[in-house]
């Protein structure tokens, strides 16, 4: 099938090429011409045949907003939009009504993979209505990983992105349980070598998972993440699965802590952000502070 792709960057650079080595054609466009297929948002609609799909991989709010306004102008009914960013739910069901006014579908899609995703496949999150999925679904099997698994249609408009969310809400836990544990066995003299303790749970634990992976390749750049500075940003979805939360009276106090552990290492050189700071950069290629 044919897809317009908005948003070439880290992510959506490695998917224009997953997809196109499924044997599908996509056309990019990004505000970076070096990176753009087509110069604009209107050549690259006029370049797709109808029924078009369009997939949004801009940053949340503003951006996002922008984007869907324009294609709201430039697309005709039975088209689609896809956004595939880590917009908040809530922005979903406002996209959907607006665009559904003048007949076109809309499709929020969760996508995990990181840098990792070109080789490994992402995993997708999608909400929306069956007939408007049916119609991007190539592409999604293109995207997903090889197997039963990685896919799903969680629900209604908005379902994607808050399953993502509430992903990404246990990915802060989870980097906060390593990073404590890690800053533990630093701490004390009888262990002394902690990158290999990390190792050696790679097989045979119940803790194993592709984030200890990461740690570990982390620790084999830098055995103590001496270089690293002790800070981590939130890009939003933590703050939003503990607002919802609230919102449901459901009870989340790990996540809870380890995104109110982020904001204390924004107070002082927190050795636990290291670590976090360190597999943030390892799985999704994000920016880290040195010393």
């Amino acid at each position: 099938m044919e897809l317009g792709l908005v948003g070439l960057g880290k992510m959506g650079g490695n998917m224009r090429e997953r997809i196109r080595r499924a044997g599908h054609t996509v056309i990019g466009y990004d505000r970076n011409p070096d990176l753009a297929d087509v110069h604009s948002l209107g050549e690259l609609v006029d370049r797709l045949r109808g029924p078009r799909v369009v997939w949004v991989m801009v940053p949340a709010g503003a951006a996002t907003q922008s984007t869907v306004d324009e294609l709201g102008e430039l697309l005709e009914p039975g088209d689609v939009v896809v956004d595939g960013g880590n917009s908040r739910w809530t922005d979903d069901e406002k996209h959907a009504e607006e665009l559904g006014a003048k007949g076109i579908g809309f499709v929020d899609a969760g996508v995990s993979g990181g840098v990792w995703g070109l080789t490994n496949g992402y995993a997708l999150m999608v909400g929306g209505e069956p007939e408007d999925i049916a119609k991007v679904q190539p592409v999604f099997d293109a995207l997903k990983p090889e197997g039963e698994f990685g896919f799903v249609h969680a629900g209604k408009v908005g379902a994607g992105h808050f399953s993502k969310m509430v992903h990404n809400g246990i990915e802060y836990a989870m980097m906060q349980a390593y990073a404590e544990g890690w800053e533990l066995l630093e701490k004390v003299h009888s262990v002394t070598d902690v990158r290999e303790v990390f190792r050696s749970w790679q097989e045979g634990t119940v803790i194993r998972s592709w984030l200890l992976d990461l740690a570990v390749n982390a620790l084999d750049d830098d055995e103590h993440l001496d270089k690293l500075k002790g800070y981590a940003e939130d890009s939003g979805e933590g703050r939003w699965t503990v607002e919802a939360a609230i919102d449901n009276a459901v009870p989340l106090p790990a996540i809870t802590a380890s995104l109110f552990a982020r904001f204390a290492s924004r107070q002082e050189d927190s050795p636990q952000m290291k670590m976090v700071a360190a597999l943030r950069n390892q799985f999704g290629g994000h920016a880290v502070e040195t010393k």
